[in-house]
């Protein structure tokens, strides 16, 4: 424990003495790029839900009305469909009806797509990719291919740079190392930004990948958005939280970039109280007006090796107190603080 704090602290006073030397703060140690349509890529970029009816059948109708309300909400961008999306239980039908549902959409929020497929069959990855660049979107997003050799993941990141030529986010998970990550960019121009979730603590690796990548790749971090204050003192550039609150972490985000750090600090704190609520991710996008009361949220089968997507869940099963809680909270302690209303 004393030896991985101590790893910790000399990763952290590093990575802020990497800040201090370009000045600038977290923009410094990595720049954003733009997507074909001129739409930065940093900041929140939630993974969206894949919202049903309560046959489970598809709802098209819904994943318009999420990405209105992060368009409402002046949240930078989404990305769909990942984990939390429930992307391995996904038709190649509802993939489509999805994905062109969320374009349809005209807003600032920039649009990420998936391409993974269940296999990681590169063929088939790519025909999603082609279908992101048709769509108009502004980058794609992949995990990377479990058990590859790194040779192994330098084709399919390469082969999905040709088929869409799109930048590329990489959802990395599992033992990926930051020398791997670093090569693949040099091999992949298109590759430009981390998702950052091995095996190894990400708040740990940030500044190695920072330098060795000499600020060409940006880093993004997961967890629910739940760690975003310190991943923005270390030089992450964005968050890839749920979509229910996506909205109040973007006025964080953007108070950090003004250098209004003590606004900054004080909006995640209200992120983090709202977060406590047992079901608050599971029930907030319903409490919000955006899905319907009996929507559900598609969720991954469970695969071995692969980690499960959807919201972990507290408290046991929701009830109407838990559901009475968060609307309260929304409307007492949230409600100045909200953009999408």
């Amino acid at each position: 424990m004393t030896g991985n704090r101590r790893k910790f602290l000399q990763h952290t006073g590093a990575a802020l003495g990497l800040l201090a030397v370009n000045g600038g703060g977290a923009l410094a140690a990595a720049s954003a790029i733009k997507s074909p349509n001129g739409k930065p890529l940093a900041g929140v970029f939630p993974i969206g839900w894949t919202p049903c009816r309560a046959d489970n059948s598809f709802d098209v109708d819904a994943m318009v009305k999420q990405q209105q309300f992060l368009n409402r909400g002046k949240v930078a961008g989404m990305a769909w469909p990942q984990n939390a999306s429930g992307w391995q239980s996904l038709t190649q039908a509802e993939w489509h009806a999805g994905a062109e549902a969320l374009a349809s959409v005209k807003g600032d929020t920039a649009l990420m797509l998936g391409v993974q497929t269940i296999g990681f069959n590169t063929a088939a990855s790519q025909a999603y990719a082609r279908k992101a660049k048709s769509l108009n979107a502004d980058a794609i997003i992949s995990l990377t291919p479990p058990g590859a050799s790194n040779s192994e993941v330098v084709a399919y990141f390469k082969a999905l740079s040709d088929a869409s030529g799109l930048p590329i986010m990489v959802q990395a998970v599992g033992d990926i190392s930051v020398d791997s990550l670093v090569a693949l960019a040099e091999a992949v121009p298109a590759v430009v930004a981390v998702k950052d979730e091995t095996d190894e603590e990400p708040l740990e690796r940030v500044t190695r990948l920072l330098q060795k990548s000499g600020g060409k790749l940006t880093d993004f971090s997961g967890m629910g958005g739940m760690t975003f204050f310190a991943e923005l003192e270390l030089g992450f550039l964005g968050t890839m939280p749920y979509t229910g609150m996506a909205d109040l972490l973007q006025v964080c985000f953007n108070s950090y970039r003004a250098n209004r750090k003590q606004a900054a600090y004080d909006t995640f704190g209200r992120f983090l109280a709202f977060n406590s609520l047992p079901h608050a991710n599971q029930y907030v996008m319903k409490a919000r007006g955006v899905f319907a009361e009996d929507a559900i949220m598609r969720v991954n089968p469970p695969v071995p090796g692969q980690p499960a997507g959807g919201s972990r869940r507290r408290g046991g099963e929701i009830t109407e107190a838990h559901k009475a809680q968060i609307r309260l909270a929304l409307s007492t302690y949230l409600k100045s603080y909200l953009v999408a209303t």
